[in-house]
């Protein structure tokens, strides 16, 4: 796929390269390379380490677009993409997701922190919805919800 003409390509090349990094230190480590079970651990954690940051600014920059421009933002359209995202962009973070999910469900024996890694996809799954994400308006006369 070519990914220079999509909106917000970087970050779903970031995504990529996380997930390539993931797959190229987790599946060896767990096939038993020791010289790569504390590169594996390392991402694993390094990943989830960014992942959670990641996710919140999604939140922040959902919250703001919500209070700005009157969007009916929901979970599943900023983080899994529902209806917030053409076809490609939604069909790669997808796939990203369960990639991370079987690698990690996979060498979780030998790997324990991969568990943490598919957490990565879904935090710039929403980035990039927060930042280029259509979704609809909030209907008129529809009263906010206070906290």
């Amino acid at each position: 796929m070519k990914l220079a003409g999509l909106p917000g390509h970087r970050t779903v090349a970031a995504s990529l390269a996380g997930t390539a990094l993931f797959a190229v230190t987790a599946v060896p480590a767990a096939a038993g390379v020791d010289a790569l079970k504390l590169a594996a651990a390392a991402v694993g954690l390094a990943e989830f380490v960014v992942a959670i940051p990641l996710a919140l600014l999604a939140l922040a920059r959902a919250a703001v677009r919500t209070a700005r421009q009157e969007d009916r933002i929901t979970v599943g359209g900023l983080f899994f993409l529902q209806g917030s995202a053409p076809k490609p962009i939604k069909r790669t973070f997808l796939w990203m997701s369960l990639v991370c999910l079987a690698i990690a469900v996979g060498t979780l024996a030998w790997e324990p922190f991969g568990v943490l890694v598919p957490m990565l996809p879904v935090g710039l799954a929403g980035v990039w919805a927060a930042r280029y994400g259509v979704f609809p308006p909030r209907q008129a006369g529809q009263p906010r919800r206070r906290g």
